[in-house]
């Protein structure tokens, strides 16, 4: 469906009544780069940065992971994810062991000094999602979550 001729049209860069400050995407955009100096700040003192807390993260949630996993929930390209692991590995922070069901596959887990500072990070970055959410009820987050992962989708489509 196109949005010429239409109310959407406003959304569209290419339109005469583009009105930046209604493009969901400028917003999604200086959202992240505020958000990603906010926590670099936050994380510079544990020696951590927001790609390993990223990966950290990932590997809390989901116990372990491959590389390719990791890359593909992170958005990120698997070299560089790689080279991430590694030195989370090189730090003690995670371990790296073959699969056992195909050994072409790098499983990486967490390791109890990984979940330490894991543990370490999450307390000290609670002020700043409280902050973030103030103001916001439940339905108002569950809302906004799903209107990004439809923005994500409609993306995501080849």
């Amino acid at each position: 469906m196109s949005a010429r001729g239409t109310k959407l049209e406003k959304y569209l860069p290419s339109s005469e009544s583009f009105d930046i400050n209604e493009f969901p995407f400028y917003w999604v955009a200086r959202l992240n780069a505020l958000y990603s100096m906010e926590i670099e700040k936050t994380l510079k003192p544990m020696k951590m940065d927001i790609s390993r807390w990223r990966v950290a993260m990932l590997l809390r949630i989901h116990g372990e992971m491959s590389i390719s996993d990791i890359a593909e929930h992170a958005l990120g390209k698997l070299p560089t994810i790689t080279k991430i692991v590694y030195r989370m590995k090189d730090e003690g922070l995670v371990s790296v062991e073959q699969s056992e069901a195909d050994g072409r596959v790098s499983v990486v887990c967490l390791t109890d000094q990984g979940i330490e500072n894991v543990e370490l990070v999450r307390q000290r970055t609670e002020g700043l999602f409280k902050r973030a959410f103030q103001g916001f009820t439940e339905p108002q987050i569950k809302k906004t979550t799903q209107l990004l992962n439809r923005f994500f989708d409609n993306l995501s489509v080849d």
